[in-house]
């Protein structure tokens, strides 16, 4: 059975789990959650570069990572980092530490989307300007989004940019983008003129388990080539929302009350 009958045929069950699990009960401990928080786009934007660029490893130190970046930026963000300076953002910083990522790291990044926003107005306006016609996805534009965005910082941001070049499935910038382009009740939007047809699946162990179960790629390596296969293989039921089920399934593989093999079980019986 090829990946494309498999996905047809349960679309169902697919359609049933969305409809269960894409709600904001499920959500929580996740880094999207601070995204609710922020009623403006252009705060929420800011937001979700700084949440999804320290989402890995354990998720309840995630969470107070993201909160400790979070917090001296106040209510407004974009406010604040407009009045900011370098030195101030460095200030700001001083002393955050979470595994790979450095004071400096942190303002470095910081110090980037400052830049960013006050050249172009806004982060979203950066990462269109990456999109050709063309492109069948986002990723020429996340390739530019990136490179600009390091040039901005004018220091080193580490482990907190992915490097496409390297073959990454650049998972974190992946969630970034479904968190900001894909409207629904779990994911708040903001990113309105990108169309969500054009998104990859952000790639973590929980989604390649199950694209795996499901025969949707057979790539043992979670880089951008095995994200892009498994895209491919739900746009063929979803064209216009390839990644529309990857909330409702990495719930699977992340919430104790939950399973994934024996969804697995289910749609291979």
């Amino acid at each position: 059975m090829t990946p494309t009958t498999l996905l047809e045929q349960n679309k169902d069950i697919l359609d049933k789990l969305y409809r269960d699990l894409n709600r904001r009960r499920y959500v929580h401990p996740d880094p999207l959650e601070f995204l609710y928080h922020y009623e403006d786009p252009a705060d929420r934007e800011i937001v979700a570069v700084i949440a999804s660029s320290l989402a890995f490893g354990q998720v309840m130190q995630i969470l107070k990572s993201v909160d400790r970046v979070l917090e001296p930026l106040g209510p407004q963000p974009v406010k604040f980092l407009i009045d900011a300076t370098p030195a101030k953002l460095a200030k700001a910083m001083e002393g955050f530490k979470y595994r790979f990522v450095t004071t400096d790291h942190a303002a470095a990044l910081l110090t980037g989307i400052r830049r960013i926003v006050k050249k172009q107005g806004g982060l979203e306006a950066c990462f269109r300007q990456g999109i050709k016609p063309g492109d069948e996805t986002v990723l020429p534009a996340v390739g530019a989004f990136l490179i600009s965005l390091k040039k901005a910082a004018c220091g080193d941001c580490g482990y907190l940019l992915p490097k496409p070049q390297a073959g990454s499935a650049c998972k974190r910038m992946m969630l970034m983008l479904r968190w900001l382009i894909r409207k629904d009740r779990v994911d708040p939007g903001g990113w309105d003129d990108i169309p969500s047809s054009k998104l990859i699946i952000p790639l973590d162990t929980h989604m390649h388990k199950i694209s795996l179960g499901l025969g949707l790629t057979k790539r043992k390596s979670a880089d951008m080539q095995t994200a892009l296969e498994i895209t491919a293989a739900f746009r063929t039921i979803a064209p216009t929302d390839p990644v529309r089920y990857d909330f409702c399934l990495t719930r699977l593989g992340i919430r104790n009350e939950m399973n994934i093999d024996g969804f697995l079980a289910q749609v291979n019986a």
